[in-house]
């Protein structure tokens, strides 16, 4: 008997800080530890940097959920955590006026060796794909650039 590996449709964008998510995500990687291959991540310095734009874009040019991983209060950055909380919340009211379902964007705080709550936020994330589907496309342009001048 074979068993057949399903690969999953939705695409899931990580953006992990290096002074959080990514360590946690290289840690996986030495393991030698697995994660579904629609996951792409992307290591950014702090996560405060992108605007309520940039998730809205990424949804309309075929992300479907959104990790931002992060260290949280253990930041090096002064004001990162409520800037980046801030960022994602505004975005939570974006994603809900254009009927995106905001759990397509989650929020996490990972530590530096946080191998497990890194692999377990992107099973969460591939579930609730899994269960809601790919993301709509064809967002309004003129809704993303109100976001735009909103940020």
């Amino acid at each position: 008997m074979t068993t057949q590996l399903r690969t999953p449709v939705c695409k899931v964008l990580i953006l992990a800080t290096l002074s959080g998510g990514y360590r946690g995500a290289d840690a996986a990687g030495q393991s030698h530890l697995e994660y579904p291959s629609n996951s792409y991540i992307l290591p950014v310095r702090t996560a405060a940097m992108f605007p309520p734009s940039f998730y809205l874009n990424a949804f309309q040019q075929g992300i479907d959920g959104i990790i931002v991983m992060y260290s949280g209060t253990d930041s090096p950055y002064k004001g990162e955590s409520e800037r980046t909380a801030k960022i994602i919340n505004q975005t939570y009211v974006l994603m809900k006026e254009r009927a995106l379902d905001p759990r397509r964007l989650r929020l996490a705080a990972i530590c530096t060796v946080c191998v497990r709550p890194f692999l377990n936020e992107i099973q969460k994330m591939n579930a609730l794909l899994e269960e809601i589907g790919p993301a709509p496309r064809g967002l309004p342009t003129a809704l993303i650039v109100q976001a735009q001048s909103a940020s």
